[in-house]
């Protein structure tokens, strides 16, 4: 949530602060804004709407340091008064996270005689500044973040510095060195790429001063610390939609090298050794939790079906935001696995550290090595789908499920391991073949048209379901539900009439009467149904009576959610074109969910 970028030593801070906040504004687009130091003094432009607003006010900005801010809205409506940067005094303030304590601080700054000037938590930030600045930078920023309790990464701006200031707690925040004594400070890699040869990432609780060609770092007590700068990762230089009309589609492309290199960079860095020796130190695990929010909790409690099954232990899938404030019964016999896409989801970090603190063995399994996640872990799994720069998650959905089943398989052991890759080698052939082959224009058309669309599955479908309408909602705003195909009758077909479409996937022959029953059901009420099957999985009566049929390649039933998902992914980018919506940034959301 929220983009922030710093830069000093450069030609002209607003031009690349304006190029940066582009790239990050797929953490939020409610509002952007920038404020650069013009001979000394702070100047500030801040515009609601999307990063192009700003583009005019940019231009006329000019300056060697700057701070930058695209915004996703918690505290206060989107408006100019509550975009980024807040400035008090000497001092211009980006901010990503929430200030918990933000209300009893405003009232404190109030009564000495501040004036506020938005409904943001983030504007008490730097009034603190204001308040406690007395000629020394330092120790003002470490007064300041003293009182500040919740999740915070901050940028900072100060008249008579020429550089800025970077605080990290909870939040992720990069530095980098450029060329010519530029310096550099993102919230994520790809607005870096470009610009930084290398970057360091900040950890909880430390702070980067960057002026005059250098960086250096402090702890929160003052102390000072060290951080190794390496090469800016190959994946987040390729961030240009080369070609394709929106991110969703291009990402969708993606999703056969997003499994080869998953699959590739799990044997390379050895997970297959260090999961066989925890399991044995620990004589075994007796259970599994898999964690994850939205389209990461879907890839879990995929990956809890095949897993249990070949396991024969129990595996259970829980949303993160439930597990963190539930008593369970997590020991030293317990495998915690926590899904995330970028790796510092808040609620799926506070999950993981729960289940630490209770003595469980935490896997991180995140396409961002360089996040909160990782460093909480026992080990990490890694998905490399590349950058991911469509809110709504395709590829990396895909990468996670390969990653999951090369998990599970490694602790199953024998054979399992060296079976799974093999079949993960033939997943992208049969991933491109439903990328091109399956025609969802008309299904996408009926969406569209729907009043409400209803997504249904049993066994391993139902959480491909799950993750079928989530990404028709998302993009599309389409209503619907997903549902196992049995409870249909248990509620929800009350909604079903002439206006409503359902979309049935069937990727298990045996229950593919089962699932075939529910769209008579459906049928019998007036309703539409479309059905994404693997070859030669629908059963004959329903591939006749189907208003839309689709078909995939067959594949293990294990990795059918990799190739099963790719037709809804479409069916909704699809449908987000015909309604004229965008698919790369649905209204309300943001790539990265770092606060509750």
């Amino acid at each position: 949530m929220c983009g922030l970028i710093g830069c000093t030593g450069v030609k002209c801070a607003a031009k690349i602060l304006y190029g940066g906040l582009e790239d990050l504004e797929y953490r939020g687009y409610d509002s952007a804004g920038i404020a650069v130091l013009e001979k000394g003094k702070i100047v500030a432009a801040k515009r609601k709407g999307r990063v192009c607003a700003l583009k005019t006010a940019a231009e006329e900005l000019c300056g060697t340091s700057g701070i930058g801010h695209t915004r996703w809205a918690t505290h206060g409506r989107p408006s100019d008064e509550n975009a980024h940067p807040h400035t008090s005094g000497r001092f211009s303030v980006v901010h990503n996270g929430i200030i918990e304590n933000y209300s009893k601080i405003k009232e404190e700054l109030e009564g000495e005689g501040y004036e506020f000037s938005s409904q943001t938590d983030s504007e008490v930030v730097v009034h603190l500044l204001n308040k406690y600045y007395r000629g020394d930078l330092k120790e003002t920023v470490l007064c300041a973040v003293e009182r500040l309790k919740g999740a915070f990464a901050l940028c900072i701006l100060c008249e008579g510095y020429e550089g800025f200031v970077a605080v990290k707690y909870r939040n992720p925040i990069i530095v980098g060195y450029g060329s010519g004594g530029a310096l550099y400070a993102a919230s994520d890699m790809p607005a870096l790429a470009g610009l930084s040869g290398s970057v360091a990432v900040l950890k909880d609780g430390q702070i980067a001063f960057a002026s005059e060609g250098k960086i250096s770092f402090c702890d929160f007590y003052g102390e000072p610390v060290c951080l190794t700068f390496s090469p800016v990762p190959a994946a987040a230089r390729s961030t240009r939609l080369g070609g394709f009309p929106h991110y969703m589609i291009k990402e969708i492309n993606e999703i056969p090298a997003a499994v080869k290199n998953t699959a590739h960079a799990f044997a390379e860095e050895k997970c297959f050794a260090a999961l066989s020796r925890a399991a044995k130190k620990r004589g075994g695990f007796g259970e599994i939790f898999m964690c994850g929010c939205g389209t990461a909790y879907h890839s879990a409690l995929a990956a809890s079906y095949f897993a249990e099954a070949e396991l024969g232990i129990p595996v259970r899938a829980e949303t993160a935001g439930e597990f963190r404030y539930k008593k369970s019964a997590v020991g030293g016999g317990t495998l915690f696995v926590a899904v995330s896409q970028s790796g510092e989801t808040a609620d799926t970090v506070e999950a993981a550290r729960a289940a630490k603190a209770a003595g469980a063995y935490v896997v991180a399994l995140t396409n961002v090595p360089y996040s909160a996640l990782t460093g909480i872990a026992d080990t990490v799994v890694p998905v490399r789908a590349g950058t991911e720069i469509c809110v709504a998650a395709t590829k990396s959905y895909c990468g996670q499920i390969a990653a999951l089943a090369l998990l599970s398989a490694t602790l199953k052991g024998g054979t399992a391991y060296s079976r799974t890759l093999a079949d993960l080698k033939e997943i992208g052939a049969k991933c491109s073949a439903a990328i091109s082959d399956c025609g969802v224009e008309d299904v996408a058309r009926a969406c569209a048209s729907s009043s409400g669309v209803y997504f249904i599955g049993r066994g391993i479908d139902y959480p491909v379901a799950l993750e079928g309408s989530l990404k028709l909602k998302e993009v599309s705003y389409v209503p619907g539900e997903g549902y196992p195909a049995g409870e249909l009758k248990h509620g929800t077909i009350a909604l079903i009439d002439g206006g409503t479409l359902a979309v049935a996937v069937i990727t298990d022959r045996s229950l593919g009467e089962k699932t075939a029953s529910a769209v008579e059901q459906i049928y019998s009420r007036g309703g539409r149904a479309a059905v994404v099957c693997a070859e030669g999985c629908a059963p004959s009566n329903l591939a006749e009576r189907a208003d839309f049929i689709i078909e995939v390649p067959a594949c293990p039933a294990y990795l059918s959610p990799i190739v099963s998902v790719i037709p809804l992914q479409l069916i909704a980018y699809r449908t987000a074109v015909i309604l004229g919506r965008d698919p790369d940034k649905p209204r309300n959301l943001a790539k990265s969910v770092t606060v509750e």
